[in-house]
């Protein structure tokens, strides 16, 4: 059957003895945005000391540069509340931004030199260190205008409580720890079957800037304007080859179907050393160039489009972690920036990923086998390259299937995870998501990547012109609205506390940089 098959049993199981648990879904939000000029240019004013630091504050930090700020939101049931922090927390930082705006687009601004992205700071201590030249090897490696490509993680997890009866349903009466880890691996391989989904509807990089491909080719790119490059029937050129990519990652395989063989996947790359990245150097007169010469710096460099992951402790890697306890939530990496809401994800999005990543989670797993790997990416690329083609076809199971017909069946498959949110929390908003969505799947222009080249053209200013009047009017808005004082105290009062455990932690270092790195590698 060229169809998912959700599992039929395990959803009317969760209707009668989990519904509760459906209404403490644990959700979190990690959101990038560039720090733009007002002559659309990235800035170059350093992580204003009034957000804090950016090594240890628990709201705000930086992704790849001091011109790349990260929101992060709290662990929350309430769906609607990552957004509401999401606001509060530009809110916040648009007290202290001058003229700059924070850009509604994925795909960057004018670029001018690869030096010109100015590295995230993160003091002298050994884990800021750290941070900073693990993200100068990341520009050595694949430039720095690759870094500064913006987006949304979606963290996502179940209550504890809901495992150990879920467990029994399953008839597996091995340790929670290990049945936990390995229903969210099952998650994983199905979101990497299906979610090519998400590019398709969410996908919102069609165009870019001239200045980002330096005078290069590519046999993607049509020219719209002057200044604008785009993609015909493009959706995320964000997560096309012209975006994050890492062709040595094609050196080594990273399995899904067990935790241990994940870990040791990862654990390999990162001690593996690659001919090219030895050329470049590691400490090269008296400077470090990246952290090793290995495939992977660290674990982290790995270009998921989904992750298992488990809230670290000091000092920990994130293989150890999982290794320590096992998946405690996974994020999901293949978002782009919505540039036509404020906080650059949606509500209604929101909604379509619990309903997604339930279903994926319900529906029967199969272990991955190469082929499907194969398949799965190849999918997914050209739903990234042409994913708005109105005669694309998919490749199932080596036949080819029409997208459009394809993704009706999972949105119908979908549909019962829907219904069951909505009863256990007495709303219709993921149903309404889904027929949301399917108004995408019958007509592409209504995807927000279709939105965005009609917006685009109706503007008559080219890509930099759209997206900064989107920008300037965000920041308009937010300026106007009436500040929540108690994030707003909460944000301070963080900004402080986190410039003085970044002081403790400094003046606390008792080995060279050097024994720290041979020690986190060991």
């Amino acid at each position: 059957m060229l169809k998912p098959e959700l599992n039929s049993k395990a959803l009317e199981y969760v209707a009668n003895n989990l519904s509760e648990a459906l209404t403490r879904l644990n959700r979190g939000i990690e959101k990038e945005s560039l720090r733009v000029t007002a002559d659309g240019y990235l800035s170059q004013r350093a992580h204003p000391e009034s957000w804090g630091s950016a090594l240890t504050n628990s709201y705000l930090t930086t992704d790849y540069s001091e011109a790349l700020p990260e929101l992060i939101t709290p662990v929350s049931s309430d769906p609607k509340a990552p957004r509401q922090w999401l606001n509060d927390i530009h809110q916040f930082m648009y007290q202290d931004m001058a003229d700059e705006v924070l850009w509604a687009g994925s795909m960057p601004c004018i670029m001018t030199k690869e030096k010109d992205v100015p590295l995230a700071d993160y003091g002298s201590s050994n884990v800021g260190q750290m941070k900073h030249v693990y993200r100068r090897g990341l520009g050595y490696r694949y430039g720095r205008y690759m870094q500064t490509i913006a987006g949304v993680h979606y963290n996502f997890s179940l209550p504890d409580d809901f495992w150990p009866t879920y467990q029994v349903f399953k008839q597996d009466s091995g340790k929670l720890r290990d049945f936990i880890s390995a229903e969210y691996l099952g998650l994983i391989r199905n979101y990497l079957r299906y979610c090519w989904l998400l590019p398709y509807l969410f996908g919102a990089s069609p165009a870019i800037c001239k200045s980002f491909m330096k005078g290069r080719a590519g046999s993607l790119l049509e020219d719209y304007s002057d200044c604008t490059l785009m993609g015909k029937h493009a959706t995320s050129l964000r997560m096309s080859d012209l975006g994050y990519q890492n062709n040595a990652q094609s050196k080594f395989t990273i399995c899904h179907n067990d935790i241990n063989d994940y870990v040791d996947a990862l654990e390999q790359a990162i001690r593996t050393p690659d001919e090219f990245y030895q050329e470049l150097g590691v400490k090269v007169d008296g400077e470090y160039r990246q952290l090793n010469a290995n495939l992977l710096q660290i674990e982290n460099e790995y270009y998921a489009k989904i992750r298992p992951k488990r809230v670290i402790h000091s000092g920990e890697r994130p293989t150890q972690a999982l290794k320590r306890g096992g998946v405690e939530y996974i994020e999901v990496r293949s978002l782009d920036l919505n540039p036509f809401d404020s906080v650059g994800i949606s509500q209604y999005q929101i909604d379509f990923l619990d309903v997604f990543l339930l279903f994926c989670l319900l529906q029967e797993s199969k272990e991955q086998s190469q082929r499907e790997n194969a398949e799965n990416d190849e999918n997914f690329k050209r739903v990234v390259n042409f994913g708005r083609k109105p005669d694309l076809h998919l490749l199932m199971h080596n036949r080819s299937v029409p997208l459009k017909q394809t993704t009706m069946n999972i949105l119908n498959e979908m549909l019962p995870v829907a219904e069951l949110l909505d009863e256990a929390n007495k709303t219709e908003q993921y149903s309404d998501s889904l027929k949301k969505v399917a108004v995408m799947v019958e007509s592409p222009d209504e995807t927000l990547s279709g939105q965005f080249m009609q917006e685009l053209a109706a503007s008559k200013s080219g890509y930099y012109g759209f997206v900064y009047d989107l920008s300037k009017q965000y920041k308009d808005d937010f300026s106007s609205k009436p500040v929540n004082q108690v994030n707003r105290h909460l944000f301070a009062e963080e900004a402080i506390a986190s410039i003085q455990k970044q002081a403790e932690i400094e003046q606390n270092e008792v080995m060279s940089f050097d024994q720290y790195l041979e020690n986190y590698f060991k």
